[in-house]
C-alpha cells in the first residue's frame, strides 16, 4: 500500500471538511443569522419612512376644517452613537437629561442596529436649530412627518383626533409600525383607511459615522408616499360653530340632520374641547387634564349619553295608538291637572279640557298619553299585556330606538328600550301590566335614548315615515359613499298617520292660542316641534326639544338636550329655533332670544329637583 496515497486522501478529506465548515458558517451568517447583515446594512444604509400627508377635511360648503402642518421626529441609532454634549442637545429639544437617558436606554433595548424614536414631533423652529448642529451628534437624525392642523376651535367630538398606535393596533393590522399615527376617534377614526394614505420609504447611503452620503443604489429601492384622500363632510361649519356658541354655558347636545338624506348638519356635544389640544407633544398632558375634568369634555353626549326622552316620546305613542286603532284623531280625553290611573294620581299642567289628539300634542297633555299608552297595552287584539307590549316595542324599535343606528361615527351607543325579560326579572312573569309601566306613556321610566336617535326620530316625522342612516361624510375623494347611507329605512307606521301628529307639532310652536313651544315661533318659517322635560333623580330636570322645518319639504330636523335646563321651552326650544333660523336664513332676527340662551349659566348648575314637577 502506498503511504503517500493515504496521506493524499487524508489531506483531501481535511480540505473538504474545512470547506464544508466554511460554507456552513457562511450559510448560517447570510441565510439564518441576520445580525451580521443588519450590522453591515445599518453601517451603510438608512431607511427613512416617508409619511404621507393625511387627507384634508372640508365642510359641506367647501370650507377647510382640517389640514396638515410639518413636524419632525428625532431618531437615534445606538450602533452609531458616540460621545456628545447631552445638555446641549436636551436644551435644543426642550427635554430633560433624564428623559434623554431613558430614551437612549429604550433604544438599546429595542435594537442596537435599528433606529428608534428619541423625541417626537419637534416643531419647524426646533428643527431649524437642530439641523445646523446635527453633525455634532452622531447617531441622531431627523425624520419628517405631518401633524393635524385644525381651522376651528370646536367640532372636537365630530372630527376626533390622531394619536400613536399601540401594540394591539399593530397586532391587528400589519400596515402599522411603532411610531405610526392613527385616527383615535370621530371622523379621523371612522375614515382612517382613506385619510392615512400609504407610507413610502427612502433608502439613504451613510458612512461609518452615520453621515448621509446620498441615495442608496440611485433610489432603486425608494418608494413615494401616497397622500391620503380628502373628505367632504356633511357638516355646515358655520352652523356647527354657532351651535357650540349657544351651548357654551350648558351641558348637553345638539344634533341636526338633513331629513331626506340623513346628512348630519351639526353635532354638538357640550362641553367640548379645542381639538388643537390633542396635537403634538402636548397631547398626553392635555388629554390627562381633560380626562380629569369633572365636566367630562371627552364624553360624546350626542352619541353616547342615554337620556329619557320625556314628552317628546308622546308622539311615538300617538303614532302607535293610531296604527293599532286604540285612538283616533278625534278621540278626546279629559284632564283636570292630572288623572287618576291605576290607583295613582298622575299630574299634568293647566290647559283646556278635554283635548283631541292634535290638541294633546300641542299642549303636551300627560293624561291623554297615559290613557293612550294604557289602551295600547290593554289592546284586546292581543292575548295579554305582554304580547301587546312586545308589539309596542317592535314599533318603537323600527324608529331606530334601542339599537345602534349604524352611523359612520365610532362609539355610537344603542340606547335602551326594555325587553319583556327585563320586566319579568324585575316584577316576575305575568306580574306586570300597563299600570306597572305607565311612565313609558310620557317617555319616562326605563327608556334610554341618545340625542342622535332623537334627531333621527325628528327626521322620520319630517319624512312622514322613513329615515336614511345619519352620516357625517358626503364624499370621499375617488370613492363612492357606502350604499347603506343612501338607502331609505321605513318605519312600521303608515305615512298617512303622520299628518295629524305634525298638525299638533305645528300647533305647539305656532298656536293658535296655547302651545308649549310658542317661544320657538318664527314669523316666516313654520317650525313643527315637541317639547319635553325629562325627570332627573339627581337634580334639576332636563330641557328637551325635537323639531323640523319648514313643515313642507323640510330642510332640517334636530334634537336639543340641555341637562338641568328645566322645561323644554326654557332653553332647548330657543336653542333649536335659533339653529333653524341660522341654517335656513343665515341671519338671527331675535337677538333677545339669543341673549337669553347665551346668558345661561348651567355648566355647574344642578339645583334641587322642583317639587310637583309635571311634564310639558
Amino acid at each position: 500500500m502506498d503511504p503517500f496515497s493515504n496521506r493524499k486522501k487524508f489531506i483531501i478529506i481535511l480540505a473538504a471538511a474545512g470547506f464544508l465548515a466554511l460554507f456552513g458558517k457562511l450559510f448560517y451568517i447570510q441565510i439564518i443569522d441576520s445580525s451580521y447583515k443588519v450590522s453591515a446594512e445599518s453601517n451603510s444604509q438608512r431607511i427613512v419612512t416617508r409619511y404621507p400627508a393625511r387627507g384634508l377635511i372640508y365642510d359641506r360648503t367647501g370650507k377647510l376644517i382640517v389640514s396638515n402642518q410639518a413636524a419632525y421626529d428625532v431618531l437615534v441609532n445606538p450602533s452609531q452613537l458616540q460621545s456628545f454634549d447631552t445638555a446641549a442637545l436636551c436644551k435644543m429639544l426642550g427635554i430633560t437629561v433624564d428623559a434623554a437617558r431613558r430614551a437612549i436606554d429604550s433604544a438599546f433595548r429595542f435594537s442596537r442596529y435599528q433606529p428608534s424614536e428619541f423625541v417626537r414631533q419637534i416643531s419647524v423652529q426646533e428643527y431649524a436649530v437642530l439641523q445646523e448642529q446635527l453633525y455634532k451628534f452622531p447617531g441622531f437624525f431627523v425624520q419628517p412627518r405631518t401633524l393635524r392642523k385644525y381651522h376651528t376651535s370646536g367640532s372636537s367630538h365630530l372630527l376626533g383626533y390622531v394619536g400613536e398606535v399601540d401594540k394591539s393596533v399593530i397586532k391587528k393590522d400589519p400596515y402599522y409600525r411603532m411610531g405610526d399615527y392613527i385616527g383615535i376617534s370621530g371622523i379621523e377614526k371612522a375614515y382612517e383607511e382613506a385619510l392615512r394614505g400609504r407610507k413610502g420609504q427612502e433608502v439613504l447611503l451613510v458612512d461609518v459615522h452615520g453621515r448621509v452620503k446620498g441615495s442608496f443604489a440611485d433610489g432603486k429601492f425608494d418608494r413615494d408616499a401616497e397622500v391620503g384622500e380628502d373628505l367632504y363632510t356633511t357638516i355646515d361649519l358655520a352652523l356647527q360653530e354657532y351651535g357650540e356658541k349657544l351651548m357654551q354655558n350648558m351641558r348637553g347636545s345638539i344634533v341636526a340632520i338633513e331629513p331626506q338624506t340623513g346628512e348630519i348638519l351639526a353635532l354638538v356635544s357640550s362641553p367640548g374641547y379645542d381639538p388643537a389640544l390633542l396635537v403634538g407633544r402636548a397631547r398626553a398632558g392635555n388629554y390627562a387634564r381633560l380626562a380629569k375634568d369633572t365636566l367630562k369634555p371627552l364624553f360624546n353626549r350626542a352619541l353616547m349619553a342615554k337620556y329619557p326622552p320625556g314628552s317628546t316620546f308622546k308622539i311615538m305613542n300617538a303614532l302607535i295608538g293610531l296604527k293599532e286603532g286604540v285612538i283616533g284623531t278625534q278621540t278626546e280625553f279629559g284632564c283636570n291637572m292630572g288623572i287618576q290611573i291605576g290607583g295613582m294620581f298622575k299630574r299634568c299642567h293647566s290647559h283646556a279640557s278635554p283635548l283631541d289628539l292634535r290638541g294633546a300634542i300641542q299642549n303636551s297633555c300627560n293624561s291623554y298619553f297615559f290613557l293612550t299608552f294604557r289602551n295600547i297595552i290593554e289592546n284586546r287584539n292581543y292575548k295579554n299585556s305582554t304580547e301587546a307590549y312586545n308589539a309596542w316595542r317592535r314599533y318603537v324599535m323600527s324608529f331606530g330606538f334601542g339599537k345602534v343606528l349604524g352611523s359612520d361615527l365610532p362609539n355610537e351607543l344603542g340606547g335602551f328600550v326594555p325587553a319583556e325579560d327585563y320586566y319579568n326579572r324585575y316584577y316576575g312573569k305575568n306580574r306586570w301590566n300597563a299600570y306597572t309601566i305607565i311612565s313609558l306613556g310620557i317617555g319616562q321610566g326605563e327608556l334610554g335614548i341618545t340625542p342622535l336617535q332623537m334627531a333621527n326620530y325628528a327626521a322620520i316625522i319630517a319624512n312622514r315615515g322613513y329615515y336614511v342612516i345619519p352620516h357625517s361624510v358626503k364624499e370621499i375623494e375617488n370613492k363612492t359613499l357606502e350604499r347603506k347611507f343612501r338607502e331609505r329605512h321605513f318605519v312600521a307606521i303608515d305615512s298617512s298617520l303622520f299628518n295629524p301628529i305634525i298638525d299638533g307639532m305645528q300647533g305647539a310652536v305656532n298656536g293658535p292660542g296655547t302651545g308649549t313651544a310658542l317661544i320657538a315661533r318664527l314669523p316666516n318659517i313654520i317650525i313643527c316641534g315637541k317639547t319635553g322635560t325629562a325627570q332627573n333623580p339627581h337634580g334639576a330636570d332636563h330641557s328637551i326639544f325635537i323639531a323640523f322645518a319648514p313643515r313642507d319639504n323640510p330642510k332640517i330636523a334636530l334634537s336639543v338636550y340641555v341637562e338641568n335646563g328645566g322645561f323644554g321651552a326654557t332653553y332647548a326650544a330657543p336653542v333649536a329655533s335659533l339653529i333653524i333660523e341660522k341654517f335656513l336664513t343665515d341671519t338671527i332676527t331675535r337677538p333677545w332670544l339669543e341673549q337669553h340662551v347665551l346668558n345661561a349659566n348651567l355648566l355647574y348648575y344642578n339645583a334641587p329637583k322642583r317639587k310637583n314637577m309635571v311634564e310639558d
